[in-house]
């Protein structure tokens, strides 16, 4: 056995190791990329590709959509369908109008609102159709009595559900767009966006049911069921899913604004705002068992004075964000970063479109001459007494004609490129009142020690885009102040701040030595982009 053994492995080829001595040899020798036959994988990393989740989440609502489509004008017709479409898209422009008015001071991008609104309306509706439908069956069989199996299902089943699927679109962008959930007015807009898309799809089914029970027994006009269902569901209720929605929206952003030590004060108040939404949709439901005149005693006592109250909530929490703007940035204007005049322009909503204007008209008007341009194209601006004939259009056969026909188009292309670079100025002032307002409310978040630990990266990363761009937007904020009021003649800015314990602003490195006093204007030029240390 052992010589056997011997044998066999004295006649395996000897494998030569890697010496020490010979590791940069061996590495010299290695072939060039493009002749690898041996590639590295990339193992796990599909799911980390924004392309990959952003197609699986469109994929995934448009099925749902279609899916609900189908069960919607099963239920409903085809007839049905189109009208309870026309009907049901009526309050949607305003109510998305609303949440977006509230959403202006730090806005949310379009691609997160529409993503909300296509959850309520795709995903969170059928989820509610489909658990809805087979709790109320289940119940009736069980039970044996339909009529108490669609009030329970209505009453208990659908707040549950229809809220929890609501609930998850809130859910879901306070997990994966965490930094710029920053407050309470991030949950209501989401909240209310989400809720909009799934009244909508709501209003499809039951407008379009109510215009198939009129085709049945040939009712018409004001007299229809089809008028009476509009006149309740758009006309008098069209806050009623968003009114539900939105306090499980509260909850998510008072736990925005909890610190971060905090975990199970984050964890509760989402929690018990979704459990308020659920018990004020199961009393709104609840309220046709009532009496005759439950619903109008519902209605009038319980859902307008809580509507006001978080229409008086939302408005505060808008007004207190712009004063917190003024409360931070003050701060930053100590060390250079930004002018006096810019945290009284940027707290005010007036002062900010103003500033917009500004910047657009200006840019425009500096570009939009001809004969600025005219020199660019090495074509003569037309002037009466230099060869151009004043009065009236050139004649066809004359010199000057082709002259003209090249000034008109010098002309019209001044006034795009002029208008291009108008659009172009406001951009960047909007751009900069997005980030300025950004930077205000992660000073606020660490202040009340709820700061990420990439406070002092995400600070830099900030303030190096407002530098770039404050020389389009700083004259204009200024001015926008000046319009406005808010910045008097006799204003006295208040000094420094302190410096916080957590690591937050800093003296601009790019001002020279003399303007690192409190206020002073930083160097005329283009400066490079602070340095993250």
């Amino acid at each position: 056995m052992s010589d056997g053994s011997v044998q066999q492995k004295q006649s395996q080829p000897a494998v030569p190791l890697l010496q020490e001595q010979r590791v940069g040899e061996i590495l010299a020798a290695v072939p060039e990329r493009g002749q690898w036959r041996y590639r590295p994988r990339r193992v796990g990393l599909v799911w980390r590709s924004k392309t990959f989740r952003a197609g699986a989440v469109f994929t995934v609502l448009a099925l749902c959509g279609l899916v609900i489509l189908a069960l919607v004008r099963d239920q409903t017709g085809t007839e049905g369908f189109l009208v309870g479409l026309g009907l049901a898209v009526l309050p949607v422009p305003l109510l998305m109008a609303a949440f977006r008015w509230l959403d202006r001071v730090d806005p949310w991008s379009w691609r997160n609102l529409l993503f909300a609104f296509a959850w309520g309306a795709c995903a969170a509706a059928l989820v509610a159709i489909i658990a809805n439908s087979f709790a109320t069956r289940w119940i009736a069989t069980a039970t044996a009595d339909p009529a108490s199996a669609d009030t329970l299902g209505a009453t208990v089943i659908a707040p549950v559900v229809e809220e929890s699927a609501k609930a998850a679109a809130v859910l879901l962008i306070f997990l994966f767009r965490r930094r710029h959930f920053s407050g309470i007015l991030d949950g209501v807009v989401i909240a209310g966006f989400t809720a909009t898309g799934f009244a909508f799809t709501e209003n499809i089914l039951y407008l379009g049911n109510a215009f198939g029970e009129d085709q049945q027994i040939g009712t018409s006009g004001f007299a229809s069921v089809t008028a009476a269902t509009f006149f309740v569901r758009v006309v008098m209720t069209p806050f009623a899913h968003p009114l539900f929605t939105v306090l499980t929206g509260l909850g998510f952003g008072f736990a925005a604004l909890c610190a971060r030590s905090h975990r199970i004060r984050r964890i509760l108040l989402p929690v018990l705002g979704l459990m308020l939404a659920m018990g004020m949709h199961a009393l709104w439901n609840g309220s046709g068992s009532f009496g005759p005149y439950g619903f109008y005693v519902v209605y009038g006592v319980f859902m307008v004075p809580v509507f006001a109250l978080v229409t008086w909530l939302v408005i505060w929490s808008r007004q207190r964000e712009l004063r917190t703007l003024a409360t931070e940035l003050p701060a930053y204007a100590a060390a250079g970063w930004l002018t006096p005049a810019e945290p009284l322009a940027l707290s005010s909503m007036r002062a900010r479109g103003v500033a917009r204007d500004v910047a657009r008209h200006q840019h425009a008007s500096a570009y939009g001459s001809a004969g600025a341009y005219s020199a660019s194209y090495g074509v003569p601006y037309p002037s009466p007494g230099y060869g151009y004939p004043a009065p009236g259009p050139p004649q066809p056969h004359s010199p000057a004609y082709g002259n003209s026909r090249v000034v008109v188009q010098v002309r019209s292309h001044a006034k795009a490129q002029a208008k291009a670079r108008g659009r172009a100025a406001a951009r960047a002032v909007a751009e900069y009142e997005s980030f300025a307002t950004s930077l205000a409310f992660l000073r606020r978040r660490a202040r009340r020690g709820a700061a990420d630990p990439d406070f002092v990266a995400r600070e830099l990363e900030l303030l190096h885009h407002l530098w770039q761009r404050r020389g389009v937007a700083g004259p204009a904020l200024t001015y926008a102040a000046q319009a406005t009021g808010r910045l008097r003649p006799r204003y006295i800015p208040a000094g420094p701040a302190p410096h916080p314990p957590y690591g937050g602003y800093r003296p601009n490195p790019y001002l020279s030595p003399h303007a690192q006093q409190p206020y002073a204007r930083p160097p005329y030029g283009s400066v490079p982009p602070p340095r993250s240390r």
